[in-house]
């Protein structure tokens, strides 16, 4: 009774859900800890009334690209503004080294 029709039209960008089951390894994440969702995505079609085609990257190939609506959030802002960790220096564990830049006082 409380549920609402998703809807989303081609070239929206979404996020992905993923299903953290313990000691289940789906999209390179694993553990309790490990995101629910992953993304965003482009849609690239439409299949029917609730399936939808997301364009994936190159390390997600092996992933059946079409997805229930269900499995999709939509993407509220400007997605070409996300960061990519690769080039913060984060490590795996989100932890990062700290580096003092200058001494002011003895």
């Amino acid at each position: 009774m409380r549920r609402r029709d998703m809807d989303f039209d081609v070239h929206d960008w979404v996020y992905l859900k993923i299903s953290p089951m313990k000691g289940v390894m789906r999209f390179g994440k694993k553990g309790k800890l490990s995101p629910q969702y992953v993304g965003p995505y482009q849609i690239l079609r439409r299949v029917g009334k609730v399936a939808y085609k997301i364009d994936l990257q190159n390390k997600l190939a092996s992933v059946h690209p079409f997805f229930h609506v269900s499995r999709l959030k939509k993407c509220v802002g400007d997605p070409t503004s996300i960061v990519s960790l690769e080039g913060l220096g984060v490590k795996e564990n989100l932890s990062d080294k700290e580096v003092s830049v200058k001494i002011l006082d003895r």
